[in-house]
């Protein structure tokens, strides 16, 4: 900060060398060839596409269970969605998938790992290898997870990585792409904003294959600056700890709310090692005036509870029937009905076991309080989530 050159590249070498650094460094993380660090992960998922030859009106397919930024990547190709239907457990539906694609011709799959959930990866990959589909990996909740031995992000020709807020990584904002192709490594870079100054990465392709391309690919200014680099290589050693803390959340409050009735939680198969970052639960029984009902009465003990089912988006959530620049969807009516009973709630690593605890009970508790027929003003006087900067609840994708 005091030295003022925040940029990667410098024209009398790197002016600093941390985002070079953290690409080495994520890259043998996750265990690919090649990391190109960018300005969010939805740049990394725009940018996934553009390598990848995604054309004006192109299909691309993508599952119902993601936020808008995943479609939005692909809208900012100039390509079209194409929603695939997803199942009570959240998870792609591959008979859909198969469907979908013979049905549109789409070549290309943005599979969203959303909040974590894996999809069964055995099924997918023998779809796309069925179909010819190209896999790209939407892995912005999902960093350190893996599908029986193989880590999520090594599946598809392409994965794209977050490190918003309230990602496993937090630089506020910031991507990353990884691949293993040295041809669409060189196109990225280059993509990203590189200049002529891409020999300042440290595991760039061969010259000769920079040279092909650096006439050939625009400048789409979507770097990671040297300050989000440096904010974010010291958590990479921290992140093993911080995914297991997660986990123990998520895995508290579990199995405080698969106490209430009315909640179903998605079953989770052996296969999938997930990290989690948040929560989700289901509603199936409750009316959307009912899950309104409950989610206020959380809302008033200082527990906001993000709903898949809300007739308009509402912060950083949002479902396919508000994307009116995604028309023409079809065969998605149970994918409405899950959506339309999904809750999630943020779970910030810093949360204590007596708070998981406290999380559970204002759920159960808000739904006794509803079958009830209970109001926001006559809820119980307990003790609220505490609110403030440590937990840092209403923010964040």
């Amino acid at each position: 900060m005091r030295s003022g050159r925040l940029f990667r590249y410098g024209e009398l070498g790197a002016d600093q060398a941390d985002a070079a650094l953290l690409e080495r460094e994520f890259a043998a993380l996750v265990g690919r060839r090649h990391c190109i660090a960018v300005n969010s992960g939805g740049g990394a998922l725009f940018l996934a596409l553009k390598v990848l030859d995604v054309c004006p009106d192109e299909p691309v397919l993508v599952n119902a269970f993601t936020l808008a930024p995943v479609p939005g990547a692909i809208v900012h190709t100039g390509a079209r969605p194409v929603i695939v239907a997803i199942g009570p457990d959240y998870k792609i539906d591959v008979a859909d998938l198969r469907r979908k694609a013979r049905d549109s011709g789409a070549r290309v799959l943005m599979l969203s790992h959303m909040r974590g959930h894996l999809a069964d990866m055995d099924a997918v990959m023998a779809a796309c290898d069925d179909l010819g589909l190209l896999l790209v990996e939407d892995c912005a909740h999902a960093l350190g997870a893996r599908w029986g031995e193989q880590t999520i992000g090594t599946f598809g020709v392409a994965a794209a990585f977050s490190a918003q807020t309230y990602k496993h990584l937090n630089a506020g904002e910031g991507g990353f792409l990884v691949v293993d192709d040295p041809d669409l490594a060189a196109r990225a870079i280059l993509h990203s904003g590189s200049y002529m100054l891409h020999q300042q990465h440290l595991d760039p392709p061969s010259p000769e294959i920079m040279a092909h391309w650096t006439e050939r690919t625009p400048n789409f200014s979507l770097r990671m600056t040297a300050l989000a680099a440096a904010v974010l290589r010291p958590q990479l050693h921290d992140l093993p700890e911080r995914v297991e803390r997660w986990n123990t959340i998520y895995r508290r409050i579990a199995a405080g709310l698969a106490r209430a009735q009315a909640v179903r939680l998605p079953l989770r198969p052996p296969q999938e090692h997930f990290t989690a970052t948040s929560i989700q639960f289901s509603l199936p029984g409750l009316s959307p005036q009912e899950i309104m009902a409950v989610l206020d009465l959380a809302r008033a003990r200082g527990l906001p509870i993000k709903w898949f089912g809300a007739a308009e988006q509402a912060g950083f959530t949002s479902a396919p029937r508000h994307w009116r620049y995604a028309p023409g969807q079809s065969g998605l009516d149970d994918s409405h009905r899950i959506l339309g009973t999904l809750c999630d709630i943020r779970t910030p690593v810093s949360l204590t076991d007596e708070e998981c605890d406290l999380i559970a009970d204002i759920v159960r508790e808000s739904l006794e309080a509803v079958a009830c027929g209970s109001t926001a003003a006559e809820r119980h006087d307990t003790a609220p989530v505490r609110s403030g900067s440590r937990h840092q609840h209403p923010g964040g994708t």
